[in-house]
């Protein structure tokens, strides 16, 4: 069923849709350490780019394994896990393996310079709905000056009927967008969450900065993928900020920035990003160091099978 809620970016905290039920995992998890694949992997490489705050006494990592050749390993245990903190070992307190189910929010970007491009970006959405499985749940939303949910989080594998009827109008709410998917992410069941923003530049509209949004993005344990959906032959100053806006919103989340795609790169785009989310382990851990300094906290993670390649965040701020 298709469920269309609008939101006035000015009026992000007054949204209008029904409230969902927390799970308990989600009441306790404020804010997750996020992992975050590098191109050329090597034995054991944690990323430094992006560190975040706990609130809560409890670490959440998403980690991704693989063999030499890149392959993604399966059927992994708590047991084949270790995880240190400032080089003290810590007692694995949760662990999901990578069957686990993920939710998902695609953000359609619907603004006046999408004109041209809205085909291609349905076109991005479709594909990425075809990568799903069973039970994975996706929601749609479109983003101009306005913020529109367009269906809610189902297992659907089809575009609604709204989405085929947008066309390209005024301003970019992206920051704002991004707030409030996260915020529709965080009352989900799943442990696993991403938003894939398809979109071709910055923001130009939002009441919400870029780190207020990153901010709502961690704390509900939100990875973000960013399509470029810009034109790859425009060398203008406002493209460049565009491009720059979307690699710092996957780059600082912990995702990825797949850049112009088109044909069958469009195709692979999406199949990595359903997979990627399919193959991570989820690892949380309630640190022996009560200490609420604000200082920085190491996070190392090790694996019984030292041959293969593990790839998480390097650590976290401890709340004050």
């Amino acid at each position: 069923m298709t469920h269309a809620r609008k939101f006035q970016p000015r009026r992000l905290r007054k949204y209008s849709g029904a409230p969902r039920a927390f799970s308990l995992f989600s009441l306790s998890l404020l804010v997750s350490v996020l992992f975050v694949a590098p191109a050329a992997p090597t034995p054991f490489q944690q990323d430094d780019d992006e560190v975040v705050r706990v609130e809560s006494d409890l670490v959440v990592l998403n980690v991704t394994v693989k063999d030499d050749a890149g392959k993604y390993i399966h059927k992994l245990t708590r047991r084949d896990f270790r995880v240190f903190e400032d080089g003290l070992e810590q007692t694995i307190s949760t662990f999901s393996p990578e069957e686990t189910p993920f939710a998902a929010a695609i953000l359609l970007d619907s603004s006046g310079s999408m004109e041209g491009r809205m085909s291609l970006a349905r076109s991005a959405a479709i594909r990425f709905l075809d990568g799903l499985r069973e039970n994975d749940v996706t929601a749609l939303y479109r983003f101009d000056t306005e913020i529109e949910q367009m269906q809610d989080f189902s297992s659907s594998r089809d575009l609604p009927h709204l989405a085929f009827d947008v066309r390209a109008r005024g301003m970019t709410a992206l920051n704002d967008a991004v707030r409030h998917a996260a915020d529709d992410l965080s009352k989900r069941p799943e442990t696993r969450r991403a938003i894939v923003i398809l979109s071709d530049g910055a923001d130009t509209r939002s009441n919400s900065s870029a780190d207020k949004a990153f901010a709502a993005a961690l704390a509900a344990n939100v990875t973000i993928y960013t399509v470029d959906l810009s034109n790859a032959q425009d060398s203008s100053r406002a493209r460049l900020m565009g491009v720059g806006a979307l690699r710092n919103y996957a780059q600082r989340s912990g995702g990825r920035y797949l850049p112009t795609p088109g044909g069958q790169s469009l195709s692979t785009a999406f199949a990595d990003i359903s997979e990627e989310l399919r193959n991570q382990y989820t690892i949380g851990y309630r640190p022996a160091n009560r200490a609420r300094d604000g200082r920085f906290r190491t996070i190392q993670v090790k694996l019984a099978r030292p041959e293969l390649v593990l790839r998480t965040r390097r650590g976290y701020h401890a709340p004050r």
